[in-house]
């Protein structure tokens, strides 16, 4: 892979400086590149912060990305400062956990994430992810969308460690041998089906039933223990 992201993310961080100037106060990466696991296909995930997001400010950042070498990568997300502060604190947990600083802080988030809030993202990731493996059981039938739960259960599986440890693992590699039994097997399988390019039906059916069942478990362990 000859894309070089340190390199990249020098010449888009001295854009965004000439742009927003002492307006800019947090830029960083999510996703692959923020975990160290990028792949020749992995997008950009840019985090920018400024002192306030308007409309104007949008089309600004929009147009200096078109000028930019590998615009196509790009995506991300751009906030005011004020509307993260006031953001739902359960999104706010992914939020922090999984953003790699390059420019600022983002650490005046920390002491408004409490238990509650960690406890409400492992049930919101578990109830999309059993309500979504639900509805391609019997309507869609899709491997391709199963292979998208899980890779989007690793974030829940991740939460599920913290709030077990409270210490935040982003690399998958690093986080399976430390997992119990079945958060291990989810993130393992969603690994192996991110490099299989095809699922026989019977295999559909069991890593259907393995993730939905999953789900179903931390719906009712995390509900019962919010009561």
């Amino acid at each position: 892979m000859d894309f070089n992201i340190n390199t990249w993310m020098k010449g888009y961080l001295d854009e965004l400086k000439a742009l927003f100037g002492s307006r800019l106060l947090f830029v960083g990466l999510q996703g692959s590149y923020g975990r160290g696991e990028a792949t020749d296909s992995s997008d950009i995930d840019a985090v920018v912060i400024l002192d306030q997001a308007t409309p104007g400010d949008l089309k600004a950042y929009g147009a200096m990305l078109d000028t930019l070498p590998n615009r196509e990568k790009v995506c991300g997300f751009i906030s005011g400062r004020q509307e993260l502060l006031n953001w739902e604190r359960s999104a706010l947990f992914q939020f922090y956990h999984d953003t790699t600083p390059v420019f600022g802080s983002i650490d005046f988030l920390l002491p408004l994430i409490g238990k509650e809030d960690i406890h409400r993202a492992i049930r919101t990731g578990a109830c999309n992810i059993y309500h979504m493996c639900g509805h391609n059981m019997v309507h869609k039938k899709d491997a391709e969308i199963l292979k998208t739960l899980y890779k989007s259960a690793a974030f829940t599986v991740q939460a599920v460690y913290y709030d077990q440890t409270r210490t935040y693992i982003k690399q998958k590699a690093e986080l399976i041998p430390l997992l119990q039994p079945q958060e291990r097997k989810i993130l393992q399988t969603g690994i192996t089906l991110k490099q299989q390019p095809n699922m026989a039906q019977t295999e559909f059916e069991r890593l259907s039933e393995l993730l939905f069942n999953w789900a179903a478990g931390l719906i009712i362990k995390y509900k019962a223990e919010l009561n």
